[in-house]
């Protein structure tokens, strides 16, 4: 059955590999691209553009908007960019108010929605490369992911497990060590249906995770 899919993006960051046709190519040319793909499943698609400065906005406004958009979305997908973040406080950005707003549980003239599963698809930058986040090894299947150049709300809601001593396996089930689980986009855009239900089976042991909501 399809899923709202809310996606949460850096509209005009330049520093991701450039797509035929388009020139220059942002992160949003990455968005049609998903966009066309939900259009043509049973997915449905949610989202809108980050143009609108919110340093002159208050906190309330800014839940009420994304409160509205975010409420009756079951997914939210987190594009992971280079060049995602800008030099202001991260409360005057778009992106952590989103995954904020999608770890919360809303009302709605009586109705109630849970806490959205999230999924974080890493772009690859102007050098068709991941490694601005995601660092492998050469010797071994190890991978290393640099939270550090993410907003702090998506650094705290990765390796977030509570039992740190779970196995990678239990009874024959895949363990997840971050309620934001990553993919690159590569892998992502061939097998939509598979990631996004890795997140959802993700959602369905959250209290399994040390959950961050606020910014």
């Amino acid at each position: 059955m399809g899923k709202k899919i809310f996606i949460s993006y850096k509209y005009a960051d330049k520093k991701v590999m450039a797509l035929q046709g388009c020139y220059p190519t942002t992160v949003r040319n990455y968005v049609d691209i998903l966009q066309s793909k939900l259009d043509r499943s049973d997915h449905i698609y949610k989202g809108e553009d980050d143009g609108e400065d919110l340093s002159s906005l208050a906190d309330a406004t800014i839940g009420s908007k994304l409160g509205d958009k975010i409420f009756d979305s079951t997914v939210t997908i987190v594009f992971i960019s280079k060049g995602m973040k800008e030099n202001k406080p991260e409360k005057d950005q778009w992106i952590p108010w989103e995954v904020s707003y999608s770890l919360k549980e809303q009302s709605r003239e009586n109705q109630y929605s849970k806490t959205n599963a999230l999924l974080a698809v890493v772009l690859p930058d102007e050098y068709d490369s991941y490694g601005y986040f995601i660092e492998e090894s050469p010797y071994s299947n190890e991978i290393k992911l640099k939270t550090n150049i993410l907003f702090e709300i998506l650094r705290a809601n990765m390796f977030n497990l509570k039992n740190k001593y779970k196995t990678t396996y239990s009874y024959g089930e895949r363990v997840y060590n971050s309620y934001i689980h990553s993919v690159k986009w590569d892998d992502f855009i061939y097998n939509i249906d598979y990631y996004v239900n890795i997140a959802l089976k993700i959602r369905a042991n959250i209290n399994e995770y040390e959950i961050r909501k606020n910014v």
